[in-house]
């Protein structure tokens, strides 16, 4: 089999949003290392910002490393606030644009600070629900309209998380975003299947990114973490790339839609 042919992904271009940080970026280029161009949204982060020199970088060196005959994708970065619905839109737009099509849409883009229940405020709580819902639900529909009109079917994949699940006592502010992200994709799932568009969730466990610094630095939290998960440790941003492509790729989960993919390292049932 040529190295071509085993690009599970030549040929498709994806669009994410969160691309350039965390599981988003791990995602990113894995997408690109299967042969799919992809376009990233951030929030805004300038020309000499480390994540996005650091992303374009490995975007080059994968180009370079990669044999003529089986190129990666191609990546586009483009800034844009989610809860903005303008700039899924954007995101998509430009993605055709700059690509052809679109085949593949991943909702990202989230926000996670720990607080105390009784400590939060309207802005904290607003805020999650407009970035981590809304703004997974405008994108998603950009997206959607898009595959539709294309008539070609597609992927979309929302980003949840185990805390869909379980509950949290610092997360009443994030647990109710990451239910409904959930819900969301099940319920996109029915309403574009006629489409042919196949809509699933990947729920990560404990994953050390940005959001969990936090708990990362403190080594008896740490532990603690570490001993709730089966596996034995933490999980990485490139864990979820796997599953990701999964997702995507039809050949692997053509008849896959409404479904939700625990990424957790067995968390989620040593909890049960």
């Amino acid at each position: 089999m040529s190295a071509a042919a085993m690009r599970l992904l030549a040929g498709k271009t994806a669009a994410i949003t969160g691309g350039t940080t965390g599981i988003g970026r791990a995602i990113t280029i894995e997408y690109l290392r299967q042969g799919a161009n992809v376009a990233v949204n951030h929030l805004g982060l300038a020309k000499d910002d480390p994540l996005r020199k650091s992303l374009i970088e490995d975007a080059e060196r994968l180009r370079r490393e990669t044999p003529n005959e089986a190129p990666t994708g191609q990546l586009l970065e483009l800034a844009g606030d989610v809860t903005d619905p303008k700039t899924g839109e954007q995101l998509v737009a430009q993605a055709v644009e700059r690509f052809g099509q679109l085949d593949i849409f991943v909702a990202n883009a989230g926000i996670f600070k720990p607080c105390q229940f009784l400590d939060i405020d309207k802005e904290m709580f607003d805020t999650s629900m407009r970035v981590n819902v809304n703004g997974a639900f405008y994108a998603s529909q950009a997206a959607a309209r898009l595959m539709v009109k294309q008539g070609k079917g597609g992927s979309i994949i929302g980003i949840s998380s185990i805390s869909a699940l379980v509950g949290g006592g610092l997360q009443v502010h994030y647990t109710p975003t990451k239910a409904a992200l959930l819900s969301m994709t099940q319920s996109m799932a029915i309403a574009l299947a006629k489409d042919r568009i196949r809509v699933n969730a990947l729920l990560p466990g404990t994953i050390h990114t940005q959001l969990a610094d936090h708990d990362m630095a403190n080594e008896e939290k740490r532990r603690y973490l570490e001993q709730r998960i089966p596996w034995g440790r933490v999980g990485r941003p490139e864990d979820l790339a796997g599953p990701a492509v999964f997702l995507a790729a039809d050949q692997m989960s053509g008849f896959v839609t409404g479904a939700q993919l625990l990424v957790d390292g067995g968390m989620y049932v040593h909890l049960q």
